[in-house]
């Protein structure tokens, strides 16, 4: 099948509008030009919308990864103490960041499982400087509780810090209300842009404990706020300015949509993907409580018995439509699949419409049509 014809349904790198990517052919400008500071200051702004924030906004070019990586290397110093919680493999990234910086003290948890605030807190009492978790983990498609670390980060004046790569612009996601002082996202995810892009929104009071120096030259978050702020904005190094044009114009995409509006097509669209799950008897893989919850952006599937991974996803990729698996411990084990960006309902029904031709052809089901019945209800509705 051609590659144009393939529909990409994973949680990232998401499908990218056409305009978006026709913004990225445009001829190329000098990254010190005033036209390029107008650029990065009008996406400054719209960014603030998607991160509810009133919060300084940095753009770096690099993954999300690279956000991650300069937030915690501004922070944490060798004596410092960093708390990282994980119930996911990006939580467990945030640890490893954690132990290259400083002293890492994590909080692990079974991925999929919701995190137990008293354990949380019980790790703050010692003393940290910063406390990093990851809002949407988007290996085990569980929404984690960041408004309530936030109460105690704030309790124990930690530095808090949030990877909200898959979740900003899809779930909600309120960086200031929840007293987060770093947050970062990526390009790739609900922005709907290629990947090479992380955002980074920093607090005054992250600003205020930064260290003297970063432990890390090319993302020292201090060095890229202060070209942000210059007349015009600029980036302390070459960034990738198609990259910028892309951005652009996918945040005007956003803008006319409405950013409340595209969150809550998101939370549609991942609501009908569990319910054309259900209808199909597939259990859906992470466990939830009172204040861990299935994500808008990503729904993770346990495999269908009988039915290997390679027969279902490696099947619905000779028909076009390309879903995640499992990581790591969870590889062959669990599916995923993506709602974000500019994912639209047509892209939803055929994939489920394929998800059910390939469980018929294995004998899972008997017959098609429940599954795309029980989405239609929901985006209908």
């Amino acid at each position: 099948m051609d590659i144009e014809d393939t529909l990409l349904m994973i949680p990232g790198p998401v499908k990218v509008a056409p305009r978006v990517l026709r913004a990225m052919s445009k001829p190329m400008i000098s990254h010190r030009s005033g036209e390029f500071g107008a650029i990065y200051s009008e996406c400054a702004e719209l960014l603030k919308e998607f991160f509810q924030t009133k919060n300084q906004i940095a753009i770096m070019t690099g993954s999300g990864t690279l956000g991650m990586d300069a937030a915690v290397a501004g922070i944490i110093g060798h004596e410092d103490k960093i708390v990282t919680i994980s119930n996911g493999k990006f939580g467990e990234r945030f640890t490893e960041i954690g132990e290259r910086y400083g002293k890492c003290v994590p909080v692990k948890f079974d991925w999929g499982m919701p995190f137990d605030l008293d354990r949380v807190e019980a790790a703050l009492e010692e003393g940290a400087k910063a406390v990093a978790m990851v809002h949407n983990e988007t290996s085990v498609g569980l929404t984690n509780p960041a408004k309530e670390v936030g109460r105690l980060a704030k309790k124990y004046d930690a530095v808090f810090i949030v990877d909200g790569i898959s979740s900003i612009g899809g779930n909600e996601f309120l960086t200031d209300e929840w007293n987060i002082d770093i947050a970062i996202t990526g390009s790739q995810k609900a922005l709907a842009v290629p990947p090479g892009l992380a955002v980074v929104s920093v607090s005054p009071r992250a600003e205020e404990r930064f260290l003297a120096q970063s432990a890390s030259y090319y993302a020292d978050l201090k060095a890229h706020l202060k070209s942000a702020r210059k007349s015009p904005a600029q980036t302390p190094f070459t960034p990738a300015v198609p990259l910028f044009f892309a951005m652009q114009e996918a945040l005007h995409m956003a803008a006319e949509e409405g950013f409340a509006a595209r969150r809550e097509r998101a939370a549609k669209q991942a609501e009908s993907v569990r319910s054309a799950a259900k209808a199909l008897g597939i259990e859906l893989f992470p466990q939830t409580n009172e204040n861990s919850h299935y994500s808008n952006t990503v729904t993770a599937m346990k495999m269908p018995e009988g039915v290997s991974d390679d027969k279902l996803r490696g099947g619905m990729k000779k028909k076009g439509v390309i879903v995640s698996g499992g990581q790591e411990q969870l590889k062959g084990k669990i599916f995923r699949i993506g709602t974000m960006g500019v994912c639209s309902s047509g892209d939803l029904l055929r994939t489920i419409q394929t998800l059910e031709l390939i469980l018929l052809k294995e004998g899972n089901i008997h017959s098609c049509g429940v599954g795309v019945e029980a989405m239609s209800r929901v985006l209908d509705s």
